[in-house]
């Protein structure tokens, strides 16, 4: 599947901003750490794009609307890496673009949060930094802290550097993405 026939899908099932921004941030994301690990970018940031596609539009059925649409193309790695974005699900991490989604997904989303508290966006922002407002239980009260922490653990990533390479990514398309 191409992004082009992604977005397509995206912008069918999803039409509020913050959620676009979301698919679009974790997208970059997961393409960067595509390259990084020598896999197929565009597959991983495909994964990316849509992991929440179908959320907006029916959320009681996240993530199975966007899963069967997906196995039904006969996109079944984009297909299990999304219904395995969240450890309650119960579904095993086969793969590194499992592994991968679930580690990027709330940390991508919660460094945004990070980036619209400071005036200056990323420019600046620091692992230190977001490391901090991660124990802060209050802020972004919402991201759930273990699924991160789940996420790196199985990506056997370190913490520090893991937020570093988000930053860096979101830094390089902080204008696009209005963090900076």
């Amino acid at each position: 599947m191409t992004k082009s026939e992604a977005k397509d899908i995206l912008t069918s099932m999803t039409k509020g901003e913050s959620l676009l921004r979301h698919a679009r941030s974790v997208e970059l994301v997961m393409e960067a750490y595509g390259k990084h690990f020598g896999e197929d970018a565009e597959e991983w940031a495909v994964t990316g794009m849509l992991h929440d596609a179908d959320y907006e539009a029916y959320p009681e059925e996240h993530p199975n609307r966007i899963v069967k649409m997906l196995r039904d193309m006969g996109e079944e790695k984009i297909a299990h890496a999304i219904s395995a974005h969240y450890t309650k699900w119960n579904v095993p991490y086969e793969t590194k673009l499992d592994k991968a989604l679930l580690a990027c997904d709330e940390l991508t989303g919660f460094i945004i949060a990070c980036c619209q508290v400071r005036p200056e966006g990323v420019v600046g922002l620091t692992p230190k930094s977001v490391k901090k407002k991660l124990k802060q239980k209050s802020f972004a009260a919402k991201v759930e802290r273990d699924e991160i922490q789940t996420g790196v653990d199985l990506l056997e990533v370190d913490l520090t550097e893991h937020i570093q390479f988000i930053i860096n990514v979101l830094n390089e398309h902080k204008e696009e993405l209005k963090i900076g």
